[in-house]
C-alpha cells in the first residue's frame, strides 16, 4: 500500500538549470531521499534524443524504459518520510501528467536568454523538445486546473539568496528548513545518475550554490528563433514565481 504520509516532492526543471545543485541541497537532509531524473531512460527510449545525448545506451540500461513504471515507483513506498524527485519536464514524453495531482510540485525555471547558450554547449542545435519550456507551461495549466498549484521558482532567486529562498520553499512544502541544505561536500553523491560525468562537473566542483553572475556574452544568433519560442512560456510561468 502507498504510504500517504510520505511527502513526495517532484521538481520539474529545465536542463542547464540549478536542479542538480538543488538535489544536492535536499540530499543533505536526514529525512530526505533524492532520486535523480527517473524518466530519463523513458525519454531516450521514446525519442531520437538517444542519437545525440551522451551516454544514452548506458542510461537506458540503468533505468526503467517504461515511464508508467517510474510513475508507480514515485507513488509507491519509500524508506524516508520525504522523497525529492529531480525531473526534467521534457522527459515526460507521451505520459499523462495526472499523477502530479498526488505529489507536491516545484516548477524550477530559468531565463532562456541564460539557459539556451549553456545548453547548446552540450547539445548543439537544440529545439523546444530538448528544453521543455512548453511542457512547463502545460504542466502549470494542468496543476492550476486541478486545484494543485505548484511552487514556482526562478533559479536566479535561489542563487541571489540561497538561505532565504530555501526557507521560503521549505515553508511552502510544509517541511522544516534544515541549514545543512546550504552546504555539501565536493564531489559526486551516490544518488547521481550515470550521466553525471557528462553534465555535473560544475556541481561536483562545488560545495554550495554558486553566486549569481549575469551573462555577458552576446546571445548566439542561431538560437534566436528558439528564444522567441521559449520567452512567452517563461514570462507566463514567472507570473507565479515566489
Amino acid at each position: 500500500m502507498t504510504n500517504h504520509s510520505t511527502k513526495r516532492i517532484c521538481l520539474w526543471s529545465l536542463p542547464r538549470n540549478i536542479s542538480t545543485a538543488l538535489m544536492y541541497s535536499f540530499a543533505q537532509r536526514e529525512d530526505t531521499l533524492v532520486v535523480d531524473e527517473p524518466f530519463y531512460a523513458h525519454y531516450l527510449s521514446k525519442s531520437d534524443a538517444k542519437d545525440y545525448h551522451p551516454g544514452a545506451h548506458d542510461i537506458m540500461e540503468s533505468q526503467p524504459n517504461d515511464g508508467q513504471e517510474v510513475i508507480e515507483m514515485i507513488l509507491g513506498n519509500h524508506p524516508k518520510p520525504v522523497v525529492f524527485f529531480k525531473n526534467m519536464t521534457h522527459h515526460m514524453l507521451n505520459l499523462d501528467f495526472k499523477f502530479v495531482e498526488h505529489v507536491t510540485n516545484i516548477i524550477l525555471t530559468r531565463n532562456p536568454v541564460e539557459m539556451l547558450p549553456s545548453f547548446a554547449k552540450v547539445i548543439t542545435n537544440p529545439t523546444m523538445k530538448d528544453v521543455g519550456y512548453d511542457l512547463h507551461s502545460q504542466l502549470l495549466d494542468h496543476l492550476i486546473e486541478n486545484d494543485n498549484p505548484p511552487i514556482v521558482v526562478d533559479s536566479k532567486k535561489i542563487l541571489l539568496n540561497p538561505e532565504q529562498a530555501l526557507k521560503t520553499i521549505c515553508r511552502k512544502l510544509e517541511i522544516p528548513f534544515d541549514s545543512n541544505m546550504l552546504k555539501w561536500k565536493k564531489g559526486p553523491i551516490p544518488e547521481d545518475g550515470i550521466w553525471a560525468k557528462y553534465w555535473y562537473k560544475t556541481v561536483h566542483n562545488s560545495t554550495e550554490f554558486a553566486t549569481y553572475k549575469p551573462k555577458t556574452d552576446d546571445f548566439p544568433e542561431k538560437l534566436l528563433p528558439l528564444l522567441n519560442e521559449c520567452q512567452p512560456h517563461y514570462h507566463k510561468i514567472m507570473k507565479l514565481s515566489i
